[in-house]
């Protein structure tokens, strides 16, 4: 049996918060290539070494400030009950496609065409449990296979739709997302 985990300390989530704000307003002026350590710690208003006790380096920290973009993602296609309608994708899905727009340069940064990177991995990762899990409860067969097989269209195609392989406007994007996941779903019957 494993011991549950203390609270966080509210200090530490504060400054976590002020790091990841940092360098979100940061990346706005700048691609995240060229954003350094000390620019961040600068706009937060802290040290180099409240930074390191935090984040071992900017990848991470970039990670943990676009880690909300996976909940909203995973929340976003989980977003609709009974029987999804394929011509009226959630709302959520194509609030979270205008939001990715926004914030495309740092994401692309961190989630690469094809879908790999750090964020493309907690991305496939976070969703296919979710998939699988809401599948198992709803009795459906080969819920893993399926859970897989979204979690990997997903990620690919929002990868490539911020790369510029995949062209539309974010609604667009949203609805022809939500037709092709659908489909996934109703392939394994």
């Amino acid at each position: 049996m494993t011991e549950p985990r203390p609270p966080a300390d509210p200090r530490a989530t504060r400054t976590r918060e002020r790091l990841r704000q940092a360098l979100l307003a940061e990346c706005a002026e700048r691609p995240l290539a060229e954003v350094s350590v000390s620019a961040v710690v600068r706009r937060a208003g802290l040290g180099r070494a409240t930074y390191y006790l935090h984040y071992e380096d900017l990848q991470a920290l970039a990670v943990d400030a676009c880690a909300e973009v996976v909940r909203q993602a995973v929340d976003a296609l989980h977003a609709w009950r009974g029987l999804p309608d394929p011509a009226a994708p959630p709302p959520a899905l194509a609030a979270f496609f205008a939001d990715a727009a926004r914030h495309a340069a740092l994401y692309r940064s961190l989630l690469l065409p094809g879908g790999s990177g750090p964020l493309g991995e907690l991305l496939h990762q976070e969703l296919r449990e979710r998939s699988r899990s809401e599948r198992e409860l709803a009795g459906a067969p080969q819920a893993g296979l399926v859970a897989s097989a979204v979690a990997a269209a997903f990620t690919g195609v929002l990868a490539d739709w911020l790369h510029g392989s995949v062209e539309g406007a974010p609604e667009a994007v949203a609805g022809e997302v939500w037709r092709l996941l659908i489909a996934l779903h109703r392939a394994v019957r």
